[in-house]
């Protein structure tokens, strides 16, 4: 391959990686200020999201989530039903295997299903990315700004739980209200039942994925968990370290390092500082970043000038809802939903229900938790 083709190729996964990029091109212009530091990537965090990537990715490819979808969906024909239990499939799913991973594995599902029975699955799909949005909200595992603020401020478990759970049981309220929209029409479709062929390594990547989990929660030492997932996964699969998603993994290093880099700016340190000046600011900044730069990055950037992780949790998972980009998972399920149907319709109908949501729990957590 010669140099014109390399750069080709770099610009063409410029265009795809777009988080990466905004996030490599942060980094670069705010080193060019502020001399990057090593101590400002946070390795344990890179290391557990690598952890979880590898045994998920075991997971979709033995087909796990396939077979118990598959099995509950064979016995149920009402679009309302179908809709619920997708939802449900999204929303308890995203606790363990992250919010991403569960829309990957659900949505397309979910538009096979719409074909075979030929209805529009949009609002269901809707429903779906909100679901993985909250559910995701309740464990660190869940998506990649809980496991940051878990780890970086060292939350204990019982507060971490103590503080997403309420959201979560909210949202799940707000998803079956949500759910009752959806037309209660009797629908026809054949799914083929999913069989588990390689039953051996399935047991073995549960129990990893169980040890892996003990590692999150500090019970297991995490660079462990991170030499026994390469020996497993070296052994049964070598192919899995292919499909992890480095470009994610990088996008951290690269937001690590350009928030490291701000925070060590006399202006933006004082700027940041006189903006959050108590928990309410907090919590309202959270929701207000995650609109512009997506909750991840928000809640790097915030955990870098204050110690209120409670209120940036909070902020963060709410902040998940509302533009399509406050959440990047959301636009996993938009991509899917555009390739087959008519997107600009999506984005006006996800727009209203994410807008909605947003305004409802934000309002309702100011009034229990912040005031």
């Amino acid at each position: 391959m010669n140099i014109k083709q390399l750069w080709n190729k770099a610009i063409s996964i410029l265009k795809t990686e777009i988080v990466f990029t905004i996030s490599l091109f942060l980094a670069l212009g705010t080193s060019l200020i502020s001399m990057p530091k090593i101590d400002y990537i946070n390795f344990e965090v890179l290391i557990l999201m690598f952890n979880l990537m590898i045994v998920i990715i075991a997971f979709e490819k033995l087909k796990l989530l396939d077979k118990i979808a598959v099995e509950i969906l064979i016995k149920h024909k009402k679009l309302r039903m179908v809709s619920l239990i997708l939802t449900s499939l999204c929303f308890f799913s995203s606790m363990f295997i992250t919010n991403d991973v569960a829309l990957i594995t659900f949505v397309p599902l979910t538009m096979i299903i719409a074909q075979k029975a030929k209805f529009n699955p949009m609002k269901i799909i809707i429903l779906e990315t909100l679901a993985v949005n909250i559910g995701s909200s309740l464990t660190p595992m869940g998506n990649p700004q809980n496991l940051y603020l878990f780890s970086f401020f060292d939350v204990g478990m019982l507060d971490f739980f103590r503080d997403t759970i309420f959201f979560v049981i909210i949202g799940a309220i707000w998803l079956f209200v949500l759910n009752r929209r959806i037309s209660n029409v009797n629908l026809e479709y054949d799914l083929d039942k999913i069989e588990i062929k390689d039953k051996k390594s399935a047991i073995i990547y549960f129990s990893l994925f169980i040890f892996i989990l003990l590692s999150v929660f500090n019970i297991v030492d995490y660079r462990v968990a991170f030499i026994i997932t390469l020996i497993i996964s070296f052994v049964i699969e070598k192919k899995l370290f292919k499909e992890v998603d480095y470009f994610l993994l990088l996008t951290f290093v690269c937001f690590f390092i350009a928030i490291g880099n701000l925070s060590n700016m006399t202006t933006i340190d004082e700027l940041m500082k006189k903006a959050l000046t108590n928990s309410t600011s907090v919590y309202f900044y959270s929701i207000f970043f995650s609109q512009l730069i997506s909750n991840l990055p928000c809640a790097i950037l915030l955990s870098k000038f204050t110690n209120s992780w409670k209120e940036i949790l909070v902020g963060v998972n709410i902040g998940g809802m509302g533009t399509i980009i406050a959440s990047l998972a959301s636009l996993i399920s938009y991509k899917f939903y555009a390739k087959e149907y008519d997107g600009k319709k999506y984005m006006f109908k996800f727009t209203t229900y994410n807008f909605a949501s947003l305004i409802i729990f934000t309002l309702i957590f100011y009034i229990f938790l912040v005031i």
